[in-house]
């Protein structure tokens, strides 16, 4: 089987997104060296930069041009980046762990990476400002905002440490999946269509349950990669989750019933795309990705 002509320009998007994102950060000012060294060694320390990806693939679905993706491919990856810095803080996940490396706080100090994600949200929606169509860049900005809010991370987060040590059912620890980790995936695919005033409602409508799904489905992954992985391969401590004793999928329902979740997610995924006009290819690249990775 031939790659996917998506997957062939798939380095080529990342090395795009890493030098928007690291001329933004290298512009930082000098009188802030150690923050702005923290804020690098969160952001440029590696990362498979999925979420950026999942902008240009939606961009490229709705046929905007890469130059018109950059703010927004930057601006999710900053606030991806700031919430891994604070998920590992002690009052947090407490891990050790993050990319292979150690965490922000232990690579520096617990006061530094508050700073240091607090500058990185700070920059994303400072990034969306410099979109030239007001109405695109208020849009994303609602759009990001939301992701990351009450009835996005934040609150997932809040329900995550809430559920520790409890056993919620099926529909609460999926709304908390999909506030965690689904929003910001969901934003994402979404962020683009504010380029498009002129699409459908029902085009919007698609690409929406096509990332409700795939937001999912990637968290129960990630826990199943927690039961399943090791160290070494995912970059973080395998038993954090255990630890603590997060609310995970594998631990309350089994991990046969979580991979025929993901499988009944993906499933959903996929018949919203085929819903979708113009060039999916990318999209439906990535959520096999997302979906199946192992790392």
């Amino acid at each position: 089987m031939s790659p996917s002509p998506f997957a062939e320009r798939v380095d080529g998007l990342i090395r795009r997104a890493e030098s928007v994102l690291g001329d933004r950060l290298r512009a930082l000012p000098v009188n802030a060296a150690r923050l702005a060294e923290a804020m690098h060694y969160a952001a440029l320390g590696g990362g498979k930069r999925l979420r950026p990806l999942l902008v240009y693939a939606s961009g490229e679905a709705l046929d905007r041009p890469a130059d018109e993706l950059d703010a927004p491919a930057m601006a999710v990856e900053l606030i991806h980046c700031y919430s891994l810095v604070h998920d590992d803080l002690p009052a947090m996940d407490d891990d050790d762990l993050r990319r292979g490396r150690p965490t922000v706080h232990l690579a520096f100090d617990e006061a530094t990476a508050i700073l240091a994600g607090d500058a990185l949200q700070a920059m994303a929606f400072e990034v969306l400002t410099a979109v030239p169509d007001a109405e695109a860049s208020r849009s994303m900005s609602r759009e990001l905002a939301r992701a990351c809010g009450v009835v996005g991370m934040a609150g997932g987060q809040a329900l995550d440490l809430q559920f520790e040590g409890c056993k919620p059912d099926r529909a609460a620890v999926e709304d908390m999946f999909m506030r965690k980790t689904g929003a910001l995936i969901h934003a994402a695919v979404m962020m683009p269509t504010a380029l498009r005033p002129d699409l459908a409602p029902s085009q919007r409508e698609s690409l929406s349950r096509f990332a409700t799904a795939i937001g999912l489905a990637f968290q129960i992954r990630d826990d199943l990669l927690e039961v399943e992985g090791d160290t070494e391969a995912i970059g973080k401590s395998s038993d954090s989750d255990a630890s603590r004793q997060k609310a995970s999928w594998p631990t309350l329902f089994g991990a046969d019933a979580a991979r025929e979740r993901i499988e009944e997610l993906s499933g959903q995924a996929a018949a919203a795309l085929a819903d979708v006009e113009g060039r999916t290819e990318g999209l439906t690249w990535l959520a096999g990705r997302l979906l199946n990775r192992r790392v």
